[in-house]
């Protein structure tokens, strides 16, 4: 069986947590050195990833409960995230690290709708650890020396 979407355990901090969509991306800014305007090997640039959870008024729950122990939403600490999922064939696993948390669409309310209140939460990657896949950093060892 392959993976889908349906696949995914996620996981924020040590809270399982089902979502109806997310997402992390990755911006590397390397590019192509270059001399007299011919290519000529590659500068590796910097580094950036960010992402976005969708989630169902019970999920929310979860995380405005840590919200409301770290005294406000901008107050709560960050989370390691993972997103795992196994086929019978294939199997897949992202780990983002120190991601901090902003509200991104806290409310879209359609009176005539038949669709289940959603929350999108935003998230920044913010430690040096920044992002696994499968188990193998993006960043290697000399980029993040002196920083873990």
């Amino acid at each position: 069986m392959r993976i889908s979407g349906k696949s995914f355990d996620i996981f924020i901090g040590d809270m399982l947590v089902h979502v109806d969509k997310a997402t992390v991306e990755i911006t590397d800014n390397s590019s192509v050195a270059k001399n007299r305007g011919v290519p000529n090997g590659r500068v590796l640039g910097d580094v950036e990833a960010s992402g976005s959870m969708e989630m169902d008024a019970a999920a929310f729950g979860l995380i405005s409960e840590v919200a409301k122990k770290a005294g406000s939403f901008r107050g709560m600490p960050t989370f390691d995230l993972l997103f795992h999922a196994e086929g019978t064939t294939e199997s897949k696993q992202v780990e983002a690290f120190g991601c901090a948390f902003k509200i991104d669409s806290l409310l879209d309310v359609d009176a005539n709708g038949s669709d289940k209140d959603v929350t999108k939460l935003a998230f920044d990657v913010t430690s040096p650890d920044f992002i696994k896949i499968n188990g193998v950093p993006y960043l290697s060892e000399s980029e993040t020396k002196d920083l873990i």
